[in-house]
């Protein structure tokens, strides 16, 4: 199942940023993402845009797997909010856990939290996705 989710990264900006899915349990999904010169912010630390591509991927393909019928429709973010806590630097792995608040037919709410190599947290994200159908 990881490698499936890895191999749906390629050509976006997920491939882009180095995302990659590590590892799913029945209430989470973990994906890690290095601190580079394509993640960091001109003051030499982990861009929060960055932080909160990393949140928004983890919900959405988490609300994806929470489907029923893959024709039930596509998951798309429709709110984030983010709050950075602790700063990451090049050379640095940040991992991300998304975990559920409420799955409902047509609303899901995740929260994410980020973590360092040293397990302190860098980020919590709260995303909104909503069901909407295909075509």
């Amino acid at each position: 199942m990881i490698e499936t989710l890895n191999s749906f990264s390629r050509g976006t900006a997920i491939e882009h940023l180095d995302i990659a899915f590590t590892e799913i349990g029945d209430d989470y999904l973990k994906a890690e993402m290095p601190v580079n010169h394509k993640t960091i912010q001109p003051a030499g630390i982990l861009h929060g845009g960055a932080s909160v591509l990393l949140a928004e991927t983890l919900g959405s393909v988490a609300s994806s797997l929470c489907l029923d019928d893959i024709n039930q429709g596509i998951p798309v973010g429709v709110e984030i909010n983010a709050n950075h806590i602790k700063s990451a630097r090049p050379g640095e792995v940040v991992y991300g856990i998304v975990t559920p608040i409420h799955i409902g037919r047509k609303t899901h709410v995740w929260d994410i939290k980020i973590y360092n190599q040293k397990e302190q947290l860098v980020c919590i994200s709260r995303l909104t996705t909503m069901i909407v159908a295909m075509g």
